[in-house]
């Protein structure tokens, strides 16, 4: 019997909380996780959620996000990478060098990041989990956003939206490839 297609829409802010037990769950499955000592209660909150259908990952993950400085999803998205997972982000060129910004950790891990290089903004906030999997919506991976902006995300396995995403990813993977840029 098959499961049935997620379905699921998260709503920001979320409360703040620790993910260390899900990070550590999903680094070394099935080891004994250990109490976390800071103060921040775990538990079930938009944020939790969106970092398990992350973890769900097992062959792929593409991510074309505007903004990227939440450090708690970039160490999902690093342990990804560290476990095989094929990590795959584009990202707007003037927002991945702000303060704060995850993208150099990303990259400086063995990531692969491509960036416009035009004007105009790379304004998508979506990934694409497995090929089979949309999460998508308003929210910028941003502490900020996460914390205090009123925000939404959809999570969808339904392969006609998967596949237009997947077309538009690999479309601007492309156009942002480097050996495609010109110089004056």
């Amino acid at each position: 019997r098959r499961a049935r297609p997620v379905r699921e829409v998260l709503f920001f802010p979320s409360r703040p909380c620790c993910i260390e037990a899900l990070l550590a769950e999903a680094a070394e499955p099935g080891a004994p996780v250990r109490p976390c000592p800071c103060p921040l209660p775990s538990g079930d909150t938009a944020l939790s959620r969106l970092v398990r259908r992350l973890l769900s990952a097992r062959r792929s993950l593409d991510l074309c996000l505007f903004a990227f400085s939440c450090p708690q999803l970039a160490r999902a998205v690093q342990l990804l990478h560290r476990r095989g997972v094929r990590v795959r982000l584009v990202t707007d060129a003037q927002y991945m060098g702000l303060h704060g910004s995850q993208i150099g950790r990303l990259r400086h891990a063995g990531i692969q990041v491509r960036h416009d290089q035009h004007s105009g903004y790379m304004h998508h906030k979506f990934a694409i989990v497995d090929r089979r999997m949309l999460i998508t919506g308003s929210l910028n991976w941003t502490t900020q956003a996460i914390q205090s902006n009123r925000e939404n995300v959809l999570v969808v396995e339904d392969a006609e939206y998967v596949k237009a995403f997947q077309d538009e990813f690999e479309r601007i993977w492309e156009e942002y490839n480097p050996a495609n840029y010109s110089f004056f």
